[in-house]
Order: structure tokens, then sequence, then C-alpha cells
């Protein structure tokens, strides 16, 4: 697999935005316009200790000036949100990923819904802003526990699109009109040929997907980012025969792919680690794989021609991998 190419940034600005929240506003280390992005893009971010993890753009598509990625420090995380809240301070310089896209808007939709539950909101934002400029129909719901747990509110109430733009709190909420999203009642009077768009934390996603699936969307008209899930990487024991390095190794029941293969000197770049992001998809070129990821389609799961090796595993004694 090819890493992605990298692109050297500065932070150059740092703000508090929501409880535990900061937004983080990265230029061009030596000044030149960034590249392009298309809404629903992401980044990953190299940090300290080797780490690297995904962030999702949500900024203006159309402004390549700079990129804007909000973080949630979560002492819960696997170390990438902490590190970057206090790694990225003001004038750091840290190495990025080009924008890459697996959670790209659709075109021709007579309506598109957008659904970003806490953090999940970030790839909202950028759609909105292309979805505007397009001149397309939209909303826009943001869900929160709190308003204290809410970022983004001054961005949003300055945004072209404000008027689309609709709070939700499961708590606390300021008017009853801002209380917790009737999913069913905003999808019941969707028009044919929308699009409904979520991410957001796995609970709020499953309710959002299995809401619109009830209001008779079909699944191509429902489009979803995980970025945190829980997944079991544990299993029976087996045989990967990375193919290109003419090498083998024995998968124990407890450690992944990618662990069993840095033990015999195969280094393989991953990101998330749960099987959300796309970054480890290896070929497989023998063997079944037993798929534990969310970012295949089922069909792509169901032709077996790559798999996750940061967290699945094989149904097949031996897997032949192209790596």
């Amino acid at each position: 697999m090819t890493p992605a190419q990298t692109l050297r940034v500065r932070v150059a600005r740092r703000q508090a935005s929501g409880q535990d929240i900061a937004l983080f506003t990265l230029v061009s280390a030596d000044g030149t316009p960034l590249p392009a992005f298309d809404a629903g893009a992401h980044i990953d971010v190299h940090l300290p200790g080797g780490l690297v993890r995904q962030y999702s753009l949500c900024s203006d598509p159309a402004d390549r000036t700079h990129y804007r990625i909000g973080v949630l420090r979560d002492p819960a995380s696997r170390g990438g949100s902490i590190a970057v809240h206090e790694h990225m301070q003001e004038g750091v310089e840290l190495t990025i990923s080009v924008p890459r896209n697996h959670f790209p808007l659709t075109s021709g939709a007579s309506k598109s819904y957008l659904f970003g539950g806490g953090i999940g909101v970030t790839p909202m934002i950028a759609m909105a802003h292309a979805l505007h400029a397009s001149g397309s129909d939209f909303e826009l719901h943001y869900s929160s526990r709190s308003p204290a747990q809410m970022a983004f509110n001054d961005d949003l109430d300055a945004a072209p699109f404000s008027g689309k733009v609709y709070r939700h709190f499961d708590e606390h909420a300021p008017r009853p009109t801002q209380q917790r999203a009737d999913v069913a009642a905003i999808l019941g009077t969707a028009p044919p040929g929308a699009h409904v768009y979520v991410c957001g934390p796995k609970g709020y996603m499953d309710w959002v997907m299995s809401t619109a699936r009830a209001q008779s969307f079909p699944e191509e008209r429902i489009h979803h980012e995980f970025f945190q899930v829980e997944v079991d990487t544990r299993g029976a024991s087996f045989t990967v025969i990375a193919q290109s390095s003419g090498k083998e190794v024995v998968v124990d029941g407890e450690e992944t792919i990618v662990s069993a293969l840095e033990r015999i000197g195969i280094r393989v770049q991953v990101s998330c680690e749960q099987g959300v992001c796309g970054t480890c998809l290896t070929n497989v070129l023998a063997g079944t794989p037993d798929h534990r990821d969310e970012y295949q389609t089922d069909e792509e799961k169901a032709s077996n021609e790559q798999i996750a090796i940061c967290c699945s595993r094989s149904l097949t004694p031996r897997l032949v991998l192209e790596i």
C-alpha cells in the first residue's frame, strides 16, 4: 500500500469551543494554498509518538487558505485526542495527509438532511457550506447533550446558511423547539429523492439510520461515517502469508494481523485501528476474511477482495495477502 501524501502545516489558531472541544485552524507551513478538498473529507494528523489520527475537515471547501478541525478531548480515547490537545498549540508545525474523502455528498439529491451528533457535526459543517454554495436544499440538525457541550456556535450563527441549522439538546434545552431531535418527524416530510447523512456516536448513528429506514429511505440514500466503534478483534489463530514480502506469520487469538506482521518486520500504516477509516485495507489473494470493519460496504465485504487488517481476521486457516 502507498502511504498517503503528506503536507507540512502550522497551527495558526487554537480556539476553545464547547466543553473539552478545541478548534484548530491549520495553514500551509510555506504559505502556499492548501490542496482543494470536497465536503466530507478528512485528514490524517501525525502526532508525537507515532500516533496517526483522522479528523474531518469542517471548513469551507471553497477556501484553500486554511483547513479547520474540531477535536474533543476524550480521556477514554486511545491517546490521540489528548495528544492533540497537549501538542497542537498555536505556532506548532506538524505533518498531515492530503485530504481524503470516504464520505462524499451525492449529487442530484432533492434535499439533504445532515445529522451531526456531538463532535460528529464536523463533516456536516463542510457539507452545509458546499450545499449552500451549490444552491441545494438541505437542513443541518446538530445534537448535543447540553448547550455547554455544543461547539461551533459562533461559526454556525455567522454562516450564510444559519437559517437552515437546527440545534437539539438531550437536556437543558434553552427553548422547547431545541429538545431532542425528532428524527421521525424531520424525515417524515422529506421529498422523494432526499438523502440522509449522519456522523456521531454509534448509538446516535444507529438511531438516525434505523429511523430513516423506517421512513422508507433505501440504503443508497443513507450515508454515514463512523469515527469510533467498539470492535472485537479476537478469534482463532490463523496463518497470514505476506506474498509480496515473502514472509508468513501465525496471528494469535489475542492479536491483530497488523501487530503480527509487525513482529516479523512488516510495518503497515494504520490510523483508526478500529476498522472505520480504510487506511489499512489490503488486497486478499487467497483465503476468506472474517470482516470486522465498518468501512467496507456489504457488497465489498462479500467480494472478499480486501481486508481491514487492523481489526479483521480469517475464516480459513490461511490468508494470503498482497503485502
